[in-house]
């Protein structure tokens, strides 16, 4: 996406959105290209009013809501999302820029959401997507949820949503379910952060989509089943402190795990194998 160099600052983005959030003004009264682009550049304000309300807000109104913006808007959007701010900052630890990452995320989510609807993205950029998607998931260490003073950044989370949104594509070869359940599980394994915000249940939304379009419920068992012996594993790698939260994350998503398949025959096998892996922690 080209930026056009007179892009609107912090304070007079916020003054228009909260006029059009209001009904002061409408979406139609403003030059919506210019509006997103200026969107985009603070899509990672550390003012969470504007961040979180006004410009996650207004993209959830003009993409999920009312559908106001062009597909080949979106389009651009995704690919500035993907190749610019996804990643941005990302070496970093514990800096600012994991606003901007985390609301990219959530805005790739609403596009995918919408491409479901509407079917306008090509296979290709479905797989690019994914690819993207999963490199960042990877490489974001900064797994924070919510940061005082500044907000949510819920990178976990967020990032779980816009998952969720690609595998219920039709687009997406179904053969990539193992491999995405693999980039799930390893976040649950990181041990620098204790998921105290929901995480293992976000985490656990894009997992069942998956196991309701085709996934294996073998690849889950597997992986389960290794669990014990991998924390045995990490026990003797790691400190006191970074085991124990380590212990807890895997614990939170397996009891997590464990309640949202109790009482559903369908999920019997699989509900015996998180009883069993309990048991085992």
């Amino acid at each position: 996406m080209i930026l056009n160099k007179n892009l609107l600052k912090e304070i007079e983005l916020k003054k228009i959105l909260t006029d059009i959030s209001s009904g002061n003004k409408t979406w139609q009264q403003e030059d919506q290209t210019h509006l997103v682009q200026s969107m985009m550049l603070h899509i990672g304000s550390l003012d969470s009013e504007l961040r979180d309300n006004l410009i996650y807000g207004s993209f959830y109104e003009l993409i999920h809501e009312k559908n106001l913006l062009e597909h080949s808007l979106l389009t651009e959007l995704l690919e500035d999302s993907l190749n610019n701010l996804l990643c941005k900052g990302i070496e970093e630890s514990e800096s600012d820029l994991v606003f901007t990452r985390t609301f990219t995320s959530l805005l790739i989510a609403l596009i995918l959401c919408r491409d479901n609807a509407d079917d306008f993205l090509s296979q290709q950029k479905i797989a690019d997507c994914k690819d993207k998607v999963l490199a960042y998931l990877a490489a974001e260490k900064d797994v924070r949820g919510y940061v005082p003073v500044k907000g949510w950044a819920h990178s976990v989370a967020h990032m779980a949503d816009a998952i969720d949104e690609l595998v219920k594509n039709p687009k997406l070869n179904k053969a990539s379910y193992s491999e995405i359940v693999s980039a799930l599980y390893n976040v649950v394994l990181q041990e620098n952060h204790a998921f105290i915000h929901n995480e293992d249940e976000r985490i656990l939304v894009p997992i069942f989509t998956m196991l309701e379009h085709g996934l294996e419920e073998q690849e889950i068992i597997r992986l389960l089943q290794e669990l014990p012996a991998t924390l045995k594993v990490k026990k003797e790698q790691l400190d006191v402190q970074h085991h124990r939260i380590l212990v807890f994350n895997c614990k939170s998503f397996v009891k997590s795990f464990y309640i949202k398949t109790n009482g559903k025959p369908k999920f019997a096998a699989l509900h015996k194998c998180i009883e069993a892996c309990l048991d085992a922690l």
